[in-house]
């Protein structure tokens, strides 16, 4: 295995990590696998920062949660497999945690639960009650409600991913997907997320569109 890139929360998310799976053997091995994934060099936003950021938010959410621990263990899969020109990456993710977990000693239950909130990310639409669903896909969609400057950041970090996309098409991809969520009856689900997160994401999808149709003229 090639040597990881630098990142100053290596150390932090190892142990994040060893925790989550309960100080399983070899757990540092998956640890380094799992971050190798994360830094790859095809990766603007969906990044080791991304990562951290959507633990740190099931942290704050897992009070939420039915499996506190099952929504860490899927929120380090999610984006394990990622791709921007593919469109499996949620499939190919869920199933690499199919595997791993069960040969750090996670139970087949739980190993299913954390498959099946990897595979929710598709969608990001939990089904009413489904509070591990909700607190996932509220920690991965919280970068929505960052403030402007970082949002901006966020929005081109994504479209350094789709670099190789045309500029057009990527518009109009682009603000397909922000009307998608605009859409949507609430992007938040866990109450603390529809108190603190919903408005300002709303403000940010709305801008950001109404950027990109303006670019389009």
């Amino acid at each position: 295995m090639a040597p990881l890139p630098a990142h100053p929360a290596h150390d932090d998310l190892r142990r994040r990590w060893a925790s989550a799976v309960r100080d399983a053997p070899h757990a540092d091995r998956y640890a380094d696998d799992l971050l190798a994934r994360w830094a790859e060099p095809q990766r603007r936003y969906h990044t080791t920062d991304h990562l951290l950021a959507v633990l740190d938010r099931v942290d704050e959410l897992a009070d939420h949660a039915d499996d506190a621990d099952a929504v860490r263990l899927a929120a380090w899969f999610h984006d394990a497999v990622y791709l921007p020109d593919r469109s499996t990456n949620e499939e190919r993710s869920a199933r690499l945690a199919e595997r791993a977990l069960p040969e750090l000693g996670v139970d087949a239950a739980r190993t299913a639960e954390v498959a099946r909130l990897v595979r929710l990310t598709v969608t990001h639409d939990p089904a009413d009650g489904d509070r591990n669903g909700e607190v996932l896909c509220d920690a991965d969609l919280a970068v929505l409600a960052a403030a402007p400057d970082a949002y901006a950041a966020y929005a081109a970090a994504v479209r350094e991913e789709y670099g190789f996309v045309p500029d057009d098409a990527f518009r109009e991809g682009r603000a397909a997907v922000l009307r998608q969520l605009l859409g949507m009856p609430c992007l938040f689900r866990t109450p603390h997320g529809a108190r603190a997160w919903e408005d300002r994401a709303r403000q940010n999808l709305t801008t950001e569109l109404k950027l990109l149709e303006t670019a389009g003229m």
